[in-house]
């Protein structure tokens, strides 16, 4: 897969990230969120680097990456479509609008297109009961949705491209 739009930081950038925060108690979170921040998703390298600025042992930092749902071990889109499966969602209509953004996307949930830009993802909960069936992209939410309203969101996110 060719990916147009994935982040690199350079090993310098993520050993100041790093040290900031070696030290501290309860450093590792914020550290790899700001690891992943910085390079786009957090590969070994990443991980053993972060482990050795924050005197962890390897697995305890590759645990923790490989756990939590904001952290990524494998490159994503630059813009990551999570779909909210809330029992609210479900009852108005998420599945219908998950489907329809399979088909615009040309992917299944769980999967980046080819050029880099989306990554589509399936999540529990948005904590947006209030507009749903909603979706957030990246950190942007859209509430209230049908699948009607998906290929102008798509498309929107499309004409973005790779700026920002």
């Amino acid at each position: 897969m060719t990916v147009c739009c994935q982040r690199t930081a350079d090993l310098g950038t993520v050993a100041e990230i790093v040290k900031k925060y070696a030290g501290q108690p309860g450093a590792l979170l914020p550290a790899l969120k700001e690891v992943q921040r910085a390079a786009g998703h957090l590969t070994t390298e990443l991980l053993d680097q972060v482990a050795k600025g924050l005197n962890l042992p390897l697995s305890q930092v590759y645990g923790v990456a490989s756990f939590y749902t904001l952290f990524s071990i494998t490159p994503k889109g630059k813009y990551i479509i999570r779909v909210c499966e809330s029992a609210p969602c479900h009852m108005v209509g998420a599945r219908s609008v998950l489907k329809q953004l399979e088909r615009e996307l040309g992917i299944a949930a769980g999967e980046t297109t080819p050029d880099g830009l989306f990554t589509l993802e399936t999540t529990s909960c948005l904590g947006i009961c209030a507009v749903a069936p909603a979706i957030m992209v990246n950190d942007q939410v859209h509430g209230n949705l049908s699948p009607d309203s998906v290929p102008e969101i798509v498309r929107a996110y499309r004409e973005k491209g790779g700026d920002e």
